[in-house]
């Protein structure tokens, strides 16, 4: 009876939102809107439009250095309230936001 005590609540602990999960998630978030609005871009930039790639690889930067910095800073592994996965998300998210901002200004310099 005790153990399940003691489990119920390790699992309350992993449950909580502390800072490095906010700043993780804001930063998955951000990179996120970057992928949209960088798949919007790369999908009009035959019309020469290069504000949304800009907004792209700016929002794609953002969450990768955000990420970058939670996964640095992490103590622990996911679960551990950390970060963690959160941050893994902004990394993958920023790096495609970016890809796609990057060959969408290309595409729109090239014409």
């Amino acid at each position: 009876m005790v153990e399940l005590l003691h489990l119920a609540e390790s699992a309350d602990v992993g449950a909580t939102l502390t800072v490095d999960r906010a700043v993780a998630t804001l930063a998955a978030v951000v990179a996120l809107a970057g992928v949209v609005t960088g798949w919007r871009a790369h999908s009009r930039a035959a019309a020469g439009r290069s504000r949304n790639s800009l907004i792209a690889l700016a929002a794609g930067a953002a969450g990768l250095i955000a990420g970058v910095w939670v996964l640095a800073t992490a103590d622990g592994g996911p679960g551990t309230g950390n970060g963690v996965v959160g941050g893994y998300a902004g990394v993958l998210f920023g790096l495609v936001a970016v890809a796609l901002g990057g060959t969408a200004r290309a595409r729109s310099r090239a014409r």
